[in-house]
């Protein structure tokens, strides 16, 4: 049974190493607002459209009180490689042991030519200064996803 997690829960709190060795806690972010995104493999269209994405916008993100933080099942050598091949600015944590994507509830079922497997749904979670989840954007846009955590942040 996977965990299905709404805006206006807690979110789960984690501890993952990122591409540089260092340890990201959500509660690292107190007072801050969290763009926490999970996305499937690095160095694939979509994730690097999005990572991108992110990267172009960030110092209005960080301007905006913004923290971004990625997660996937790679490795952190494998996130080291995407975040120096893009200059990403941002934490890519390292969750081969699948912890965190099945504390947020992405790590499920999925279908892809008429195949069915577990893996990564694309997702964001919004999550307040005081660790509340905002909003869920389950569809990311991996081409405007700044636009989208901006609009859905100013509906809240």
């Amino acid at each position: 049974m996977s965990i299905v997690l709404k805006a206006g829960d807690r979110a789960p709190e984690f501890k993952g190493v990122d591409q540089n060795g260092n340890v990201i806690a959500l509660s690292d972010f107190k007072g801050k607002k969290v763009v926490l995104y999970f996305y499937p493999k690095d160095n694939t269209p979509g994730c690097t459209a999005q990572a991108c994405n992110l990267r172009d916008n960030y110092e209005e993100l960080i301007n905006k009180g913004f923290q971004i933080i990625g997660v996937s099942g790679d490795s952190i050598k494998s996130h080291k490689k995407f975040e120096e091949k893009f200059g990403l600015p941002f934490p890519l944590i390292a969750d081969e042991d699948k912890i965190i994507l099945e504390a947020y509830g992405v790590w499920k079922p999925k279908m892809f030519m008429g195949r069915s497997f577990i893996g990564i749904h694309r997702t964001t979670f919004l999550i307040d200064g005081k660790g509340i989840i905002k909003a869920i954007i389950d569809k990311p846009n991996t081409k405007n996803h700044t636009e989208q955590v901006l609009e859905t942040w100013a509906t809240i």
